[in-house]
C-alpha cells in the first residue's frame, strides 16, 4: 500500500482505537486502472479536501484506499443485524472499509468510508466488489435527499477500478466513496451484545453518545437517554422518507443508524404511483420492507436495539425491559408528530391547523391517491397550482376528476399557501426510469445522462425551463420496476 504525498489529509482512528474489539485492521485491493466518475466538489471542501487534488492521481488513489495518507489506519467494522427479520450474529463490512475520520468545517467528526473496496475477513462468500451502476445509484439518491433536506450518509465521489465484476453479466468495477456522521448502525450494538461483554457494550454506548447524542451524556440514565435520542431521530428520518414518497427496500438493523442519517442505497427507489404496497427490491420477496410498512418495520428495528442495551438500562432485567419499553412507545408520538407536521406544509395548510384537522384530510387523500394510482410527486406540484386557482392539472391526474373534487374543495376553503407549498413539494426528484437510463449510459461509458439527472435533483424545487422530462411520471411502456443490491 503506496503513501500518498502533500497536501496533508488527515485521517483520525478513533472508533479502532476506542472499539478495537470492533475493528479489523485492512487494507483496500489495489484498482487495475482507477478513473474518476464523479465528485462533490463542495462536500470535499468542508471536509478540508482539495478538489483538484482528489482529481489527481494521488488523490483518486486515497478514493479507491490504495494511496491512504501517513498514520490512517483503514479496519473494518464489525456489527450483527437482523436481514429481513433473521439475526446474523457476524456480518461487518465485508466489501467495505473505514479509511479514518476528518473533521469538517462546522468542527464535527465525520466517516470517509469506502464501499466496493476488496474483499474483508467479512466477506464471507461475496467477492467484495461493486459494479459501477449501484455506486452510481448511491451517488445520485444521496445527492437527491441531501438537497431534499433528508439526513443523509454522503458520496464523496465514484471511481471506476478498471476491473470487471461479475453478477449476472461482467460489469465494469467501481468504488464508492462514502461520507457519514459515522458507520454506527443498530447491528453494532447487537454485535456488542452478542458478544456478551457489557463493558465493550458500554464503551460503544460512550463512543456513541459522545459522537451524536451528547446531551444523553448529561441525563440522569445516560443510556436510556441514548436509546430516546435514537428512537426520536429514526422517527423523524422515517417520516421524512413517507412524506417525499421514499422506498429504502432493505431496512434491515445493520441498515438503521444510530445518528439519524440514511444509509445504504442498495435497492432504494422514489414512489411513482402512490402505493402503501409498493415494492422495488427484487430480493423483497414478502413486502416486509415495502413503502407502507417502512415506520412499523423503523419500530421493530429500534425494539432490537432497545434489547441489545438492556444491561446499560438497569441491573433489575425487568425493570430495564419496563424503561425500554416506555421509550418505545415514544416512537409512534415522534413519528406522528414528524409526519403531521410535514404533511400540513404539504398541503400548504396554516400552521395553527392541529394533527386532529390535518390527519383526517391527508388520510382521505392518500386513499384517493392509491385508488386512482396517481402520481405521488407530480400530484403535490400540481396541487399547488390548484391553490392558485387552477384545478385542472390535478383533475388530470386521476382516471376519474370528479372523485378528488370533494376533497379539493375543503381544502381550498382553508386558504393554502401555494408559494410555501412549492418550497417543499419537489419537482424534481431521481425518477425511477431516469435512474436506469442515467445508470445504463454510465455503465457503457457515457457520463451526460447522468450529469443532466444530477442537474435537476440537486436543485429539487427550483422550476426550471427545459428540464420538462425530468418532472414528468414514467412512460406507460416503462412497466413494473425492480431494483437490485448490486451484491
Amino acid at each position: 500500500m503506496s503513501i500518498a504525498p502533500a497536501p496533508p489529509v488527515n485521517l483520525d482512528d478513533r472508533f479502532a482505537r476506542e472499539l478495537p474489539e470492533m475493528a479489523v485492521p485492512w487494507q483496500a485491493d489495489e484498482p487495475a486502472d482507477p478513473r474518476l466518475l464523479v465528485l462533490d466538489e463542495p462536500l470535499a471542501v468542508t471536509l478540508g479536501l482539495d478538489p483538484a487534488w482528489l482529481r489527481s492521481p494521488d488523490g483518486v488513489r486515497l478514493l479507491v484506499g490504495a494511496g491512504v495518507p501517513e498514520g490512517a489506519a483503514p479496519v473494518a467494522q464489525a456489527y450483527a443485524g437482523h436481514q429481513f427479520g433473521g439475526f446474523v450474529p457476524r456480518l461487518g463490512d465485508g466489501r467495505a472499509l473505514l479509511l479514518g475520520e476528518l473533521v469538517d468545517a462546522a468542527g464535527q467528526l465525520r466517516d470517509l468510508h469506502l464501499k466496493g473496496s476488496g474483499r474483508t475477513p467479512f466477506a464471507r462468500g461475496g467477492d467484495g466488489l461493486a459494479a459501477v451502476g449501484p455506486m452510481l445509484r448511491e451517488y445520485v439518491v444521496s445527492q437527491a435527499m441531501y438537497a431534499l433536506g433528508i439526513p443523509t450518509t454522503r458520496a464523496l465521489a465514484v471511481v471506476a477500478t478498471g476491473r470487471t465484476v461479475y453478477r449476472e453479466t461482467p460489469l465494469p468495477g467501481a468504488v464508492l466513496a462514502r461520507v457519514a456522521g459515522s458507520h454506527l448502525r443498530v447491528g453494532s450494538f447487537q454485535y456488542a451484545r452478542a458478544t456478551g461483554d457489557v463493558d465493550l457494550l458500554r464503551r460503544l454506548a460512550d463512543h456513541a453518545i459522545a459522537r451524536h447524542h451528547p446531551d444523553a451524556a448529561g441525563a440522569e440514565q445516560p443510556y436510556l437517554a441514548l436509546l430516546e435520542a435514537v428512537i426520536a431521530a429514526q422517527a423523524a428520518l422515517v417520516a421524512r422518507w413517507m412524506l417525499v414518497g421514499f422506498v429504502h427496500g432493505v431496512m434491515n438493523t445493520d441498515n438503521m443508524t444510530i445518528s439519524g442519517e440514511t444509509i445504504d442505497y442498495g435497492p432504494c427507489a422514489f414512489l411513482d404511483a402512490f402505493d402503501p404496497a409498493t415494492v422495488y427490491s427484487s430480493i423483497d420477496q414478502h413486502g416486509r420492507y415495502a413503502y407502507g410498512n417502512q415506520p412499523v418495520v423503523a419500530q421493530w428495528n429500534l425494539a432490537r436495539l432497545a434489547e441489545a442495551l438492556l444491561p446499560l438500562l438497569h441491573d433489575d432485567e425487568e425493570a430495564a425491559v419496563d424503561l425500554a419499553t416506555t421509550a418505545l412507545d415514544g416512537f409512534r408520538r415522534h413519528y406522528d408528530v414528524a409526519w403531521s407536521d410535514g404533511m400540513r406544509g404539504k398541503l400548504g395548510l396554516p400552521s395553527d391547523l392541529g394533527a386532529p384537522a390535518v390527519t383526517p384530510l391527508a388520510d382521505e387523500l392518500l386513499t384517493l391517491l392509491r385508488d386512482g394510482q396517481v402520481d405521488y410527486t407530480s400530484f403535490f406540484r400540481a396541487l399547488a397550482v390548484a391553490a392558485r386557482g387552477d384545478r385542472e392539472p390535478v383533475r388530470r391526474l386521476f382516471p376519474d376528476p370528479v372523485a378528488v373534487d370533494d376533497w379539493l374543495t375543503r381544502w381550498h376553503a382553508l386558504a393554502p399557501d401555494a408559494d410555501a407549498m412549492d418550497r417543499v413539494n419537489p419537482v424534481y426528484i431521481p425518477r425511477n426510469h431516469l435512474v436506469e437510463e442515467a445508470l445504463t449510459a454510465a455503465t457503457d461509458g457515457d457520463l451526460s445522462p447522468l450529469e443532466r439527472l444530477l442537474d435537476a435533483v440537486t436543485a429539487p424545487y427550483d422550476e426550471r425551463p427545459g428540464l420538462d422530462r425530468y418532472a414528468a411520471a414514467a412512460p406507460p411502456d416503462f412497466g413494473p420496476y425492480r431494483t437490485f443490491c448490486g451484491t
